[in-house]
């Protein structure tokens, strides 16, 4: 490695300064400013030409409620979409709740519990505020039932599958563990995220606005259950 005073100097320097703070202030703040730019466009209209151009490009040609591809895709996509369903989530979330209320871990199942309901009201609340119609690209047989605005589906997987993610990872003690069970959340919310798109039941910024307020949501909770305190467990336990 080369040396000289003034590297040496630097490098001293760099190991010194705290990184993990600073991107675990950047991240969050990143999302914050996404979300709020999306709303923003979202209410002035200005996000719906883009958003319609982009639908158009995965319809077939004179077909708009067709999407591009052979049918066993249209039917994977329709299965990867229901990972992210009211029933699959809930289903989820039970289970993980019971496992930590047997594991005697009651702070984290009722942190993780409060985390999913209210995570549940925020988007009803964000949908009823903005009243955004869905897409007229609805593909045959995708039942919708609700406003388009933030995508459901989108930002109630990204609470749940990050979440799960990060706590158990944080459990784990080696690096490749970890980076496995975060990438697989992450992998299962971009996945479904994208499947709303393609079968037309949302517009891309209400995609990208679930997976924002997902995240950032995700990582209030972590934080939080990250931050209970070590006696409070013991007590629970």
């Amino acid at each position: 490695m080369l040396s000289h005073p003034v590297l040496d100097t630097l490098r001293a320097c760099l190991t010194r300064l705290e990184i993990t703070p600073l991107l675990g202030f950047l991240l969050p703040a990143f999302l914050i400013y996404a979300t709020i730019e999306m709303m923003d466009e979202v209410r002035e209209g200005e996000a719906d030409p883009v958003d319609r151009a982009i639908l158009a490009t995965m319809r077939e040609p004179g077909a708009p409620h067709e999407p591009i591809g052979p049918e066993w895709f249209v039917v994977a996509m329709k299965d990867i979409t229901s990972l992210g369903s009211t029933t699959v989530l809930t289903l989820i979330v039970l289970s993980a709740a019971g496992f930590l209320l047997v594991s005697r871990r009651y702070s984290l199942a009722g942190i993780f519990a409060a985390s999913m309901i209210a995570g549940t009201l925020l988007n009803a609340l964000l949908k009823n505020i903005f009243e955004r119609a869905r897409p007229e690209f609805v593909a045959t047989g995708v039942p919708i039932d609700s406003f388009s605005f933030p995508s459901g589906h989108a930002m109630l997987s990204a609470i749940t599958y990050l979440t799960l993610g990060a706590l158990l990872a944080s459990s784990e003690k080696h690096a490749a563990c970890k980076g496995y069970i975060v990438g697989l959340a992450i992998v299962l919310t971009l996945l479904i995220g994208s499947s709303r798109l393609y079968l037309g039941v949302h517009y891309p910024t209400d995609v990208l606005a679930g997976w924002s307020i997902g995240a950032l949501w995700a990582l209030g909770t972590w934080w939080i259950a990250r931050h209970l305190s070590p006696s409070r467990m013991e007590e629970d336990a």
